[in-house]
């Protein structure tokens, strides 16, 4: 097994990396909400039901990666704005699920990107194989870091 401190520069490296990532995100969510009154979680939730129209408390969870429990404190907060609505499922009374209502759809329609224009202006910019191999580096990390 390798010993810790032969890879401290890596582990400070990535803690800074992190940090760094952390306050852009936190930034750029700063302005989401500045923009359009919504938080950036907000902003992901509503996007995840006009993608999958009506849809599951526990679908919309696994699709933007919260719990349970905060996907529905969100929707709770969406709903009283009257941006979302909760419908019984026809296939089965027992699901309720959540439904963007036309207000919601045009605050989305007015909501900036989930990332910053100049982030997706250079990623675009890289060749494809360099987002790919980003795109799976940064699952990787998630992965490795997953407390589940």
């Amino acid at each position: 097994m390798t010993d810790p401190v032969d890879n401290a520069h890596y582990w400070r490296d990535i803690v800074v990396c992190l940090r760094q990532i952390m306050r852009a995100t936190d930034l750029h969510s700063k302005q989401v909400k500045k923009t359009c009154g919504l938080t950036l979680p907000q902003v992901m939730l509503l996007r995840s039901i006009a993608d999958q129209g009506d849809v599951s408390v526990r679908k919309l969870a696994l699709d933007i990666s919260l719990s349970q429990a905060t996907v529905t404190s969100i929707l709770d907060r969406l709903e009283e704005r009257g941006l979302v609505e909760r419908v019984r499922s026809l296939s089965d009374r027992r699901i309720v699920n959540a439904r963007l209502t036309a207000p919601g759809l045009s605050m989305l329609e007015g909501a900036p990107e989930l990332l910053g224009e100049t982030f997706m202006q250079r990623f675009q910019a890289l060749p494809e194989t360099e987002r790919v191999k980003l795109v799976q580096s940064l699952q990787q990390l998630t992965a490795l870091m997953d407390q589940e």
